[in-house]
Formats: C-alpha cells, structure tokens, sequence
C-alpha cells in the first residue's frame, strides 16, 4: 500500500470512521499506488517504486510531547490570535510541470484534506483557493504578486512589512491570505492595507492586531480595525480564522532529484495548515522535517504525526481562544496516536 496509504488507513481505523470512509481510502490508495509514485527532475522521469519509508502511528506516550508539538506547529492568525484553517471547500491547482505530475499533486492534497476532514470543494469547476506553481523564476512570480494582488502575501501593517513578505527564501515556499468570520457567518479578508482607513468600534464587536477583547466602554479609534459581531465569552466568542487563499510556490531549479512522492506530501501540509517555522526540526516525525536544516529526523512521506494533527486542527473548536485550541488538537492527537 505504500506509507501513506498505510497511515491512512490505520487513521481511518483508529477514528472509526468505517464504510462511509471507504471511498476516501480507496482514493488515497490510489495516489499513492498509481502509476506516477516518485518523480526526479533530474532525469524528468517518474520513479517505478515507492517510497520505503514506514510509518509510526502509536507509542507516543506523554502528554507533554504532544502539547509541546502543537504550541510549536502552527502560527495563529494576526488578526484573532487563532490557528486557521479552511472554512470553506479547497479547491487546488498545479501548474508548471507536465499534466500528469501536476494532476498527481492535485489529487494528493485533496486526497489528503478529504482523510482529515478538511472541506473539499465538489464542484467541477471551482475557483482555485490554492495555487501551487512550479517555476525556476519564483522572485518574478512574487514581484508580480505584490504589484497586482498584494493581499495574496498575508496580512501586512505596511510597505516594508509587505515588501519582507514578498521575498522568496526557501525552495517551497506558502503565502497566506486569511479571513476573519463572525458569529453571523461574515467573511471578511484579513487585509491592513484595506482596511487602513481605520474604524471606530466600541463594546464587543471590533479587534485589532492583535486580538483584544474590546470590553465595555467608550468608542476607541483603531486605525487598521475591521468589526465581528461576537458571543463575549472569553472562551468561544463566536469568531474563527479561515484561509482564503493560499499560493505554494515551487523553486524548480532547487529541488532537483527530490522524490515527487515527499515533495506532494510537503505542498500538502503547508496547502492545509500555516506552520510555525519551516526551519524548525520538529521532535515528533514530520514531512515538515524534510526540508528543515540540520535536522537529523528527517522523512520522504506524511507521518501518522502529521495525519493526527490535521485531524485534530479540522476538529477544533475554530471559535475557541487559542489556548483552548492548542488544547483540542494534543487531546485528537492523543486519541489517535494512543499514549497516557
């Protein structure tokens, strides 16, 4: 079945989830099996044989591991202070290697997404929310980002922030716009820039980077506000941070001779959620690992870590307060992975 198909299913199992899962498995096994498991771009060729790494899904055995890994995992949103995550279906697209590399990422990630618990788009014909670009010029690529869709780069106080922002530093690579929905189910694009008009809000229906709760008194004039109608519990006030669109852009020229296998796996984990740090060597088993320098825990496919997490973020309470989240997430994880 391949590593990844055999953490998915041990997943799946673990989670219960039983013959309505059925065709979800069958799909991830599929990519994982098909015909296209490895790709060089040294030689342009996809690899005959898969992976050979295996996978742990048990034996972590303290609490402390894996709220230690949580805390460190994902950055919360600026606007909120929460961890984000997809509200709305995924609807991914690869460009910039031949069709069968790039549908074959394509369908990783949604195979992936659908395993977690992640919304994925039905439709056909979706808008693309993310894009994933292979391109030997990626500083091109992001300059003209900046000057065409500059809330494509995240959430940004100023020009130079957004200038920082717009910098290509590492082979693969994530921009990430997020939006702030509230109690009434309003999106609204997490963006300084558009917002720098400035607002005035009083009681519990305005924040501002960074989050604080805006108690009861007087209007205040925040210049970079936007305004969320909420609960007023400290605990879930009714608010939750979402993508709403992610770019994941692919330095060709640097990853020569990378297995196409561990390079999907990679776009998946930053195509579901927003790291921490790409530099970080995290001490639980983790694709993130792969690209990390110096890291001696290096692996070439998602990790039953990496599954347990993602399904934890997808069944968080999205509208609780960070902490509180951080919290759901290590109790999933210990669920599936097992540990006292």
């Amino acid at each position: 079945m391949g590593s990844f198909g055999l953490a998915l299913a041990l997943l799946l199992f673990r989670l219960g989830m039983g013959q309505k899962m059925r065709p979800l498995l069958l799909l991830a096994c599929f990519v994982t099996l098909s015909s296209i498991p490895g790709y060089a771009q040294s030689s342009g060729n996809p690899s005959r044989s898969a992976p050979e790494e295996s996978v742990t899904v048990t034996g972590f055995k303290s609490r402390e591991v894996l709220d230690k890994f949580v805390k460190s995992f994902a950055v919360p949103t600026k606007l909120t202070g929460k961890i984000a995550r997809w509200e709305n279906g995924i609807c991914p697209t690869t460009v910039g290697q031949p069709p069968a590399f790039t549908a074959f990422v394509t369908a990783r990630v949604k195979a992936i997404a659908a395993a977690v618990g992640a919304p994925v788009s039905a439709l056909q014909s979706c808008t693309p929310n993310i894009q994933i670009v292979f391109t030997t010029t990626p500083q091109e690529l992001l300059d003209q980002t900046r000057k065409d869709d500059p809330d494509y780069l995240g959430y940004a106080e100023t020009s130079a922030k957004r200038e920082a922002l717009a910098t290509v530093t590492r082979p693969v690579q994530a921009w990430y716009t997020t939006e702030t929905i509230d109690l009434d189910g309003m999106h609204r694009m997490d963006s300084a820039r558009r917002l720098g008009g400035g607002i005035a809000m009083s009681n519990f229906s305005a924040f501002a980077m960074p989050f604080s709760s805006a108690v009861n008194r007087d209007p205040i004039y925040f210049p970079d506000a936007t305004y969320a109608r909420v609960t007023g519990n400290r605990i879930n006030d009714g608010v939750r941070s979402g993508f709403n669109h992610i770019i994941i852009v692919v330095d060709s020229k640097k990853l020569a001779g990378q297995s196409f296998v561990s390079l999907a796996d990679y776009i998946a984990m930053l195509a579901l959620t927003q790291l921490n740090s790409l530099d970080t060597c995290q001490q639980l088993s983790s694709i993130v690992n792969m690209m990390a320098p110096n890291c001696d825990q290096r692996v070439s496919a998602i990790t039953g870590a990496d599954l347990a997490y993602l399904h934890g973020l997808y069944k968080m309470g999205s509208d609780k307060s960070l902490l509180f989240q951080q919290n759901d997430i290590a109790d999933r994880m210990k669920e599936t992975l097992g540990g006292r």
